[in-house]
């Protein structure tokens, strides 16, 4: 059992519309399971006030629209242009009040565009010998550098994740540190190590948090969330 705590912050988790539903319910149970208050996010931004929120995760999805870093779009891809503008929006205000972020696969990638990074379209056509790999279950090791705030979190060198995406980091935006790799040498997680909580991860710790390693991530934001109020 986790304890009870007096402070219930307000999280706000941006999630796409339909089939996001089934992952938000995954984000509820990891945050309310250390008494926040997760507080469901669908674009656009402007029907929410973000002032009523003390932390952000930007939660996993469709792609990125290639547009917002000048790439060029895959024919098949599956974007949500309204869902980006309304991230974007968030970070733009998070950003200089140093509110504490956490990004989830896609929700990595925002905070690389937003920063002024790029993505890999495809990550099997530029990484060698990476599997298709669509699983929840986890399924691949990643390693985290060493003294990363990352590594801190999780207490070890290695760990098994999952693996839903496509996409992958490519040129870091501002004040990034690329923190973990998989086998493959794809980037699986960054972080500003100058915040005081602006991180993001490639995979998704909310289909595992039946494992305790991966609990610790979101208890680690919401002590960083705690700190600040």
């Amino acid at each position: 059992m986790v304890a009870a705590v007096m402070t219930r912050p307000r999280i706000a988790v941006t999630t796409s519309r339909g089939g996001g539903r089934y992952m938000w319910w995954f984000y509820w149970m990891s945050l309310t399971l250390y008494g926040a208050e997760p507080v469901r996010l669908i674009a656009p931004a402007r029907q929410y006030d973000l002032t009523d929120f003390d932390g952000f995760i930007i939660g996993g999805g469709d792609d990125i629209s290639p547009d917002l870093y000048l790439a060029n779009t895959p024919l098949d891809a599956r974007l949500d242009p309204e869902r980006d503008q309304m991230e974007l929006e968030i970070l733009r205000f998070a950003d200089p009040l140093d509110m504490p972020v956490l990004g989830i696969c896609r929700g990595a990638q925002m905070l690389n565009v937003h920063r002024g990074g790029s993505l890999h379209q495809d990550v099997r056509a530029v990484f060698e010998g990476v599997p298709k790999m669509w699983t929840p279950l986890p399924a691949k090791t990643v390693r985290f550098v060493n003294d990363s705030r990352l590594a801190r979190i999780h207490e070890r060198e290695t760990l098994r994740v999952n693996s839903l995406h496509n996409q992958a980091i490519d040129r870091l935006g501002d004040s990034l540190n690329i923190v973990a790799r998989d086998e493959f040498e794809v980037p699986q997680a960054i972080e500003d190590p100058a915040a005081h909580f602006a991180m993001g991860v490639q995979w998704h710790p909310e289909f595992l948090i039946y494992r305790r390693i991966h609990r610790k991530l979101f208890k680690a934001f919401l002590t960083a969330v705690r700190d600040r109020l």
